[in-house]
């Protein structure tokens, strides 16, 4: 058997396995600590590259969920306006039709008249004041809006402001009144029209609406499905990696045992002097 102290292979050997599972056990705490499996380049730089642009996906996606949610909030703004507005129809109408009937006389149809005017007032003052973030949704004129409901930019649903104010419900009902019997009848003809026009507001709305809460669920799913295919690349399999740290720590161990061994042997030449 030859000794060799100046040269020992065998110890060199120990040595750079008990550096490598040192070196894996350091990497293992590493990532444990971090629950990240990628924290540099040097760990995988492929996975890196694509867990990078899922994550900024996510991003995206994040983003995308809480416009289709303001979105919703825009037009659930529009919305409240047109029911204010259908409400003071509703009114309005009732009082032309008690107006057209011969049992009320000119005074009574003045004092009715009064509050029709107020309640014609109040149409385009709800309408002026139907607004979101400074952008008016009931009394402007045709403004499309776009909503970014998706990771790219062209992903999007828009919506067309409306115009609901007296005049726009119907030409010349901002100058109706109820004086008369006949102005009376009048009226109705323009208030059933007004009403038609809100109801079509209400249908442009509703259809927006719609395809907003269908783009939230999709944009919502894609979040979830993006997010767990980042983490499958990037993350921690705690159990996987709690089994490799285990198995360096063992190797470690074993390998400063087995080096002290080694290093015993070389004692042995001195036994050769004696």
């Amino acid at each position: 058997m030859a000794l060799r102290i100046n040269n020992d292979v065998k110890a060199l050997s120990i040595l750079r396995n008990l550096g490598q599972a040192q070196t894996a056990g350091d990497r293992s705490i590493g990532r444990l600590s971090s629950g990240l499996r990628i924290s540099r380049a040097a760990d995988d730089s492929a996975g890196l590259a694509i867990a990078n642009q899922l994550k900024a996906e996510v991003g995206s996606l994040r983003v995308a969920t809480r416009n289709a949610e303001q979105a919703g909030s825009l037009l659930a703004v529009a919305e409240g306006g047109l029911q204010g507005i259908q409400q003071v129809l509703f009114r309005m109408q009732e009082l032309a039709s008690q107006s057209v009937s011969d049992n009320v006389d000119g005074d009574s149809r003045a004092l009715i008249d009064a509050e029709y005017q107020e309640l014609l007032s109040e149409i385009d003052r709800i309408a002026d004041n139907t607004t979101f973030s400074g952008t008016n949704l009931l009394n402007s004129t045709a403004t499309t809006m776009n909503f970014v409901v998706g990771a790219a930019a062209t992903n999007t649903i828009s919506f067309t402001t409306l115009d609901a104010n007296a005049a726009a419900l119907n030409a010349g009902f901002e100058a109706s009144d109820v004086t008369t019997s006949a102005d009376a009848a009048l009226a109705l003809t323009d208030i059933t029209a007004a009403l038609g026009a809100v109801a079509t507001g209400f249908a442009s709305v509703g259809a927006t609406q719609s395809r907003l809460d269908s783009a939230l669920n999709q944009a919502q799913i894609a979040l979830e499905n993006t997010a767990a295919a980042e983490s499958v690349i990037r993350d921690v399999d705690f159990a996987s990696e709690f089994t490799s740290l285990t198995k360096s720590q063992i190797l470690s161990q074993t390998g400063i045992s087995v080096l002290a061994q080694s290093n015993s042997r070389a004692q042995s030449v001195l036994a050769l002097l004696q």
